[in-house]
């Protein structure tokens, strides 16, 4: 279905449905007023052609910031009420649980995930409102052209999303973040209580009815990335630990592989001690084996440890983040 088909909503038929904007932040000063004029403006001109009402907000969500992010978003709060609302954690939880707060504890209709540092495109948001006013309980964005992507992050990224189906897992390629969902959408998601999240794969399961918008990935507003290699790794590894068992499958037929192997070996071995009494195995014969049966058994008891500790973290059902401070939140005091 193109979003060329996508008509503006009749004011007369249905209520402007109130958008909330959920951005998670962590040490996003130089961005942060550049990313809340450019929403308000898109509020603003979404508002005038019905596709939002006036309860609209932004959310700006403080992922343990140590620089003057949430100085600046009570600021910003302050100087637009009921069009910008902050959250505060106590601490630095990750853009998983951050966002998973932004979602839960915002209002409105239909929520949209963005990150802070512009490089998702806004211009696709007015087809995502249009999808949404159709009936679709979800809309994904999906990139299409990555050119301020290094060729490396784009390898990795085709090589995580090809690994993730082999593995069976329902993902959408080159989808990350950047989404529509319906407050319907939203309650399902509450009944998800991972402590490991990999949202990318969560909302996939909640099904109902969704679509898809393709823009091409710009240059950040200021700043740098807060995706590190190994925050992007950690990311993956939750991500197949979370919804795959094959490797604990693959491990099973290593195990079967090579018991088999040291079986042939062992049948070796017996055959020239029986037909060569005078011969004596090699070095090769005895070192090469152990080595290869140690990696095995080290390998797997390694895949072990990680599903092992997941199910760990999963037990304690620890809270997956804490609120300290919220601003310009419906009901707000300012606490």
């Amino acid at each position: 279905m193109s979003a060329s088909d996508s008509v503006a909503p009749d004011l007369a038929a249905s209520e402007c449905p109130a958008v909330s904007f959920i951005v998670p932040c962590h040490n996003e000063e130089l961005v942060l007023e550049a990313t809340a004029q450019a929403l308000l403006e898109l509020i603003e001109q979404q508002r005038e052609i019905g596709r939002c009402g006036p309860a609209s907000l932004v959310l700006f969500v403080d992922d343990g910031s140590t620089d003057r992010t949430w100085p600046l978003i009570e600021r910003l709060a302050s100087a637009h009420p009921g069009r910008i609302a902050g959250l505060q954690l106590s601490r630095n939880v990750g853009h998983q649980h951050a966002l998973l707060a932004g979602l839960t504890l915002a209002p409105g209709d239909a929520l949209i995930s963005l990150d802070a540092d512009l490089q998702d495109d806004l211009a696709v948001i007015p087809q995502m409102l249009d999808y949404y006013q159709q009936g679709h309980d979800i809309v994904y964005g999906v990139r299409g052209l990555r050119p301020t992507d290094t060729r490396l992050k784009r390898m990795t990224a085709a090589g995580f999303y090809g690994l993730m189906r082999r593995l069976g897992v329902d993902v959408i390629d080159n989808h990350a973040d950047y989404r529509l969902m319906s407050r319907r959408a939203i309650e399902m998601l509450r009944q998800y209580g991972e402590v490991n999240l990999f949202l990318r794969g969560i909302v996939r399961l909640i099904g109902l009815r969704s679509a898809q918008v393709y823009y091409d990935r710009r240059e950040r507003a200021a700043g740098s990335t807060k995706y590190s290699l190994s925050r992007m790794s950690a990311l993956a590894l939750d991500g197949i630990t979370s919804f795959s068992a094959v490797p604990l499958r693959v491990i099973s037929i290593l195990g079967l592989l090579t018991s088999l192997f040291a079986l042939a070996v062992s049948i070796w071995v017996l055959v020239v001690a029986l037909t060569k009494p005078s011969a004596v195995p090699g070095w090769a014969s005895t070192v090469l084996p152990i080595t290869f049966i140690g990696g095995v058994q080290i390998l797997s008891i390694g895949v072990l440890g990680e599903y092992i500790g997941k199910i760990y973290m999963e037990t304690k059902r620890r809270p997956r983040f804490i609120v300290d401070r919220t601003v310009g939140l419906p009901g707000d005091e300012g606490g």
